[in-house]
């Protein structure tokens, strides 16, 4: 990848993170800043506005960490097992074990005595489901078997991104992360292929310019007269 088309990816993931943290932020706090609205308090609407779009650059930042750790991690994987399909085979373990353990130890660790379960299960599907559609879009738009890693991806590292606020477990910062990482990472999942594609092509051309250029130069250097 080019560093000009890194840059508008690292640009974009940015502004995706800020833009969906500052919306579902003043969704799930609507009853605390509904007032700003109805008063027309425009600074006080600005600064909450900054403060949820700061936590979302810093949401979009552990989001591409995460994203480039796994691209790693993948490469690893794939050389340490030799078989695609032993490795999809492992990554798939691990999904089911997390998952699992997302909606277990959340419930032995932070449920009272009589509590039910569903709300940690519906959580985890709240995951689930973003990733099993993005991951479905990225096979369809490469191939089948990007299915697995993809939703590896959107599930394992995810919940490895969001894991200092599930410990915390107050509610309105786990959804608050949560749709901001999924945002940022379904968008780095599904766009990474076409900005690679891209960057092959701005290199194509660039070596092109540079062996049009030099035969052109070489052509000059012939085609003058002698000096003597």
């Amino acid at each position: 990848m080019t560093s000009r088309i890194w840059v508008r990816l690292f640009m974009t993931t940015l502004l995706i993170g800020a833009i969906t943290t500052a919306i579902v932020g003043f969704i799930i706090n609507w009853n605390e800043y509904v007032h700003y609205f109805t008063d027309f308090r425009i600074l006080n609407i600005v600064s909450a506005l900054f403060w949820f779009v700061l936590w979302g650059v810093l949401y979009s930042v552990i989001s591409q960490m995460g994203y480039f750790a796994y691209l790693t991690v993948h490469r690893f994987g794939l050389g340490i097992f030799k078989s695609v399909s032993l490795w999809n085979g492992v990554q798939v373990v691990l999904i089911v074990f997390v998952l699992f353990d997302l909606v277990y130890l959340r419930y032995e660790t932070f449920a009272n005595s009589g509590d039910s379960l569903l709300p940690y299960i519906g959580l985890a599907a709240l995951l689930l489901i973003p990733a099993v559609v993005t991951a479905w879009y990225k096979a369809k738009q490469t191939n089948r078997e990007a299915f697995i890693p993809a939703l590896f991806f959107m599930i394992v590292v995810t919940v490895i991104e969001w894991f200092p606020v599930l410990r915390v477990n107050e509610q309105d910062w786990v959804y608050l992360m949560l749709f901001a990482l999924l945002a940022c990472n379904a968008y780095q999942l599904l766009i990474l292929h076409k900005l690679n594609l891209k960057s092959q092509q701005e290199r194509q051309r660039i070596e092109s310019k540079r062996s049009s250029n030099k035969k052109t130069n070489v052509s000059k250097k012939t085609s003058k007269k002698p000096s003597i």
